[in-house]
């Protein structure tokens, strides 16, 4: 008996803290960003890279990236093939090719 009390009342003042503290922690956080100081260059597909690119990247990122002769479509295809399977971007398999010809072309 004491030992069902007992639990009883730890219950009681764990879901008396979660209801104290979870409802704070779960709560929206909202920040400002930075200005943006870069622009996408026009270019082919670049409404493709607007919807699906900018999702994690702004104009920014993308425009301090290194630059060379070594960045070439098969660079940037192994580069968006990469935010496909590593980092779970959901870019369809269509826009695949038209984000690269966007890269290659303008960057």
């Amino acid at each position: 008996m004491k030992r069902r009390l007992l639990f009883a009342i730890l219950l009681i003042i764990v879901l008396a803290l979660i209801l104290k503290y979870g409802a704070a922690a779960a709560a929206p956080v909202s920040y400002n960003l930075p200005p943006e100081t870069a622009a996408f260059k026009p270019g082919p597909n670049l409404d493709v890279v607007m919807n699906n690119c900018t999702a994690c990247h702004s104009a920014d990122y993308i425009a301090t990236q290194p630059r060379g002769p070594k960045f070439t479509a098969d660079f940037w295809r192994a580069e968006v093939t990469k935010m496909i399977k590593v980092y779970g971007a959901p870019i369809p398999d269509a826009d695949v090719p038209k984000i690269v010809e966007y890269l290659s072309t303008t960057y």
